[in-house]
């Protein structure tokens, strides 16, 4: 996935072509931060979770996509890109590692309520029920 600029990586994601094992969780990071350049917040939100249902329909069985942890990488990559000087998805990982290192911690700040397993995040945005995201 490094060797790929970004266009290369939207690209190969948006297409299906884009080596599943390649995407991980560093690559929703990256894939939240090149669609937040290009679009802002709020399209940002829409492409993602269309993009990561299509690539989940395309190659897993459809069921993997979790609502409230997509839009909630969005809304956690926005937070730090605000702040950020980095002009490089690489700069930026390296300013705001936690973002691919404790994900699930900063999460934690804001859910008191276990997300992964709760039915109705996995299919609906549900807001912080601690910290909002600003």
């Amino acid at each position: 996935m490094n060797a790929m600029d970004d266009s290369e990586f939207i690209q190969a994601f948006e297409s299906g072509t884009l080596n599943p094992q390649l995407f991980d969780h560093e690559a929703h990071i990256k894939l939240a931060w090149v669609y937040l350049n290009r679009y802002g917040e709020k399209e940002a939100i829409a492409k993602t979770c269309e993009g990561i249902r299509n690539f989940d329909r395309l190659h897993g069985d459809g069921t993997k996509y979790h609502a409230t942890l997509t839009i909630a990488a969005v809304k956690a990559v926005h937070h730090f890109k605000r702040k950020s000087k980095a002009t490089t998805f690489e700069g930026f990982i390296k300013e705001f590692p936690r973002l691919k290192t404790s994900f699930k911690s900063l999460l934690g700040q804001h859910y008191g309520i276990d997300i992964i397993s709760d039915k109705k995040a996995k299919t609906e945005f549900v807001e912080p029920d601690l910290l909002p995201f600003d």
